[in-house]
């Protein structure tokens, strides 16, 4: 079980606060989480994956948008092994001050583009 205030215990409060949204956790002691919605993943949590000794999560984003936001804070933001070229950006946990508004926002959207319409309208009608 992850710390109360420890990144993996905020990232989690964000991803579950969505409609139909629940967690898998893989790994020992929280090395790797999915946060699916109707067993489609949105959001990954990993810890040190392949050894590669981050600590971030990673989400769907538009075409694009993930070169982009890598070009703008190459220290934040990185290419996710496997998944980056199919649309998918990652985000670093482990540099000091995380700005969870964005983290919010970046989960947020990337929800969007996973669940169904009706679920998706809820979270808009909401914003």
């Amino acid at each position: 079980m992850a710390k109360k205030n420890s990144p993996l215990s905020r990232l989690t409060n964000i991803c579950l606060s969505l409609p139909e949204a629940t967690r898998e956790d893989c790994g020992q002691q929280n090395q790797h989480s999915s946060f699916l919605v109707r067993k489609k993943t949105f959001v990954y949590y990993l810890n040190d994956h392949h050894g590669d000794g981050i600590v971030g999560f990673c989400c769907k984003v538009l075409p694009g948008d993930n070169l982009r936001l890598i070009r703008s804070d190459p220290s934040r933001f990185y290419m996710p092994t496997y998944i980056g070229p199919r649309g998918w950006v990652g985000y670093r946990l482990d540099l000091g001050d995380i700005d969870w508004e964005e983290v919010t926002e970046l989960i947020t959207h990337s929800y969007l583009r996973t669940a169904p319409k009706r679920l998706s309208a809820i979270v808009k009608a909401t914003d």
